[in-house]
């Protein structure tokens, strides 16, 4: 005999306790849906407290909102609960796989491979001019790379839009310990988008 589920906990700030999650009822994330979007920002899947509050990257501790303002790929500061707002500032936000999970090794391949599948097209309806991996992980899974370089720009393409990685932002990922060793990449990033954005506007000079 199962015992019966516990109701979720509140806490006066964070409104739902991680602990307390039941990844089956978690909610589905939205996408935040650019057209041709400056930037595409693309998470392997949702965890536990994203899950439970509905919004993107908003575990504790989690400081991907602070890089983006950090980096300068977003003028002001956006708290998690204010994801939608990226699209203010061309960027668009999904996820590879929508499933909750208390860690990405819960997918399973199947997951994965229909993920795979929808955001190609995603990317062919949005067509973003850069598409970035969150998670040097997520980028080989993507593309069945074993081994090799990590963060940066990379040769790979999808339908038109150029690729980017930059380490998974969990304070978690032992290869990027600090802040600043994941800033690095966050700007890095904002460089070669805007760098693209420029060459886009001197092309479309010269067409004119």
């Amino acid at each position: 005999m199962t015992s019966p589920k516990r109701p979720a906990t509140r806490t006066r700030k964070e409104g739902l306790q991680v602990a307390s999650i039941d990844p089956k009822e978690a909610r589905r994330l939205r996408d935040v849906v650019v057209s041709a979007p400056r930037l595409l920002l693309v998470g392997i899947n949702p965890g536990l407290r994203s899950g439970a509050v509905g919004h993107h990257f908003a575990g504790n501790g989690n400081p991907f909102w602070r890089l983006l303002h950090a980096a300068r790929l977003t003028p002001v500061l956006i708290d998690y609960a204010e994801d939608q707002r990226l699209a203010e500032f061309g960027i668009a936000l999904t996820n590879l796989c929508p499933r909750t999970t208390r860690t990405a090794a819960e997918l399973t391949r199947a997951e994965i491979a229909r993920g795979h599948v929808v955001l190609e097209r995603k990317i062919g309806a949005w067509r973003p001019a850069v598409v970035a991996f969150v998670g040097v992980s997520l980028y080989r899974t993507y593309f069945g790379v074993a081994d090799g370089p990590g963060p940066g720009p990379k040769r790979e393409r999808i339908a038109a839009s150029r690729v980017f990685v930059v380490p998974n932002p969990s304070g978690l990922n032992a290869s990027f310990p600090g802040f600043d060793s994941k800033l690095i990449w966050f700007k890095r990033l904002r460089v070669f988008v805007d760098r693209l954005a420029r060459h886009g506007r001197q092309a479309a000079k010269a067409v004119d």
